[in-house]
């Protein structure tokens, strides 16, 4: 029931961790998000350093991401277009996020960095869609029958819409600049990297709230880029870090892929508004695990004072 992990340096239970998998693989299908920021915490509480849980679950979005965006592609709900200026921004955000990582390791902050990156990203994240989707689910009552309707093509306001290089981007009916997407990317980039996420729980709401693209299609192109991103961020963690235990990795792929099939026939009974309020609660949920175990835990201050 225990394997020894060589790079993790301990033991765990694979029936538990293959669980693990599988319910965050299911997460990765019914909400398009990668399900690191869950995974990474989990694998911390089961033993496994940040650094290597939060490198290894880049891995093993890989997989829950690239078996969701087939369902999804079969569906027709993946915007290409917006997708891959996603995953331009995010290649060079994810190298970039990766050399950080090597210089925190090096001075011994890399470990507290990754929970408060945790705490203030879901924190602000997982509030923000709260409010927005409770707002959204009163405004709809009554008014269900125009749920499940495309929005007409849309074009930016404001700010946005004084940006250069505007683009037409026709699967999701909305005109942006393109280099809206391209920083967005570059900066889950870099997420994906310090936290061993695809970025998904920061993504997700950005389309849906900023760049005003439909609940469905939001899913299907999140995953498409979460995929490419956690594969380039995977390969320099392993090359330049060393964290990825591709044994815990192995246990991980072998649930999420499973997972990740049933979420999307599971969010294809659910409504936008009701995907939405879903995701928010898990956020916050995770976000107050994370502040309790850094408030009560005493061997964080015994590491950062040498004695860990």
């Amino acid at each position: 029931m225990y394997m020894y992990l060589p790079i993790a340096l301990t033991s765990v239970n694979y029936l538990v961790v293959t669980g693990l998998g599988l319910a965050v693989g299911l997460l990765s299908g019914l909400f398009g998000v990668g399900g690191g920021f869950l995974m990474t915490p989990l694998l911390m509480m089961i033993g496994i350093p940040p650094t290597i849980a939060a490198a290894t679950d880049a891995n093993q979005i890989v997989a829950a991401s690239a078996s969701g965006t087939l369902a999804h592609w079969r569906l027709g709900n993946v915007d290409y277009k917006m997708g891959l200026y996603l995953l331009i921004g995010g290649f060079v955000g994810g190298a970039g996020g990766v050399q950080i990582i090597k210089v925190l390791r090096a001075t011994g902050g890399a470990d507290f960095l990754i929970k408060i990156t945790y705490v203030v990203m879901l924190g602000v994240v997982g509030s923000f869609m709260f409010v927005e989707s409770l707002n959204a689910l009163r405004k709809s009552k009554g008014d269900s029958g125009k749920a499940g309707q495309a929005a007409p093509a849309q074009k930016s306001g404001g700010f946005l819409a004084s940006l250069p290089m505007q683009t037409v981007f026709e699967k999701s009916g909305v005109t942006h600049s393109s280099l809206v997407p391209l920083l967005l990317g570059a900066f889950v980039g870099v997420l994906a990297a310090i936290m061993g996420v695809g970025g998904g729980f920061l993504m997700v709401p950005v389309m849906i709230y900023m760049l005003r693209m439909p609940m469905h299609v939001v899913v299907g192109t999140s995953l498409f880029q979460i995929m490419f991103t956690c594969t380039e961020v995977t390969f320099l963690q392993a090359y330049s870090n060393r964290t990825v235990d591709f044994l815990l990795a192995l246990m991980l792929l072998i649930g999420s892929v499973f997972g990740a099939q049933i979420g999307t026939i599971l969010g294809r009974k659910l409504k936008g508004d009701q995907l939405k309020i879903l995701l928010s609660i898990i956020v916050l949920a995770v976000t107050i695990k994370i502040i309790l175990e850094l408030v009560m835990e005493p061997s964080l201050l015994l590491a950062y004072a040498g004695g860990h």
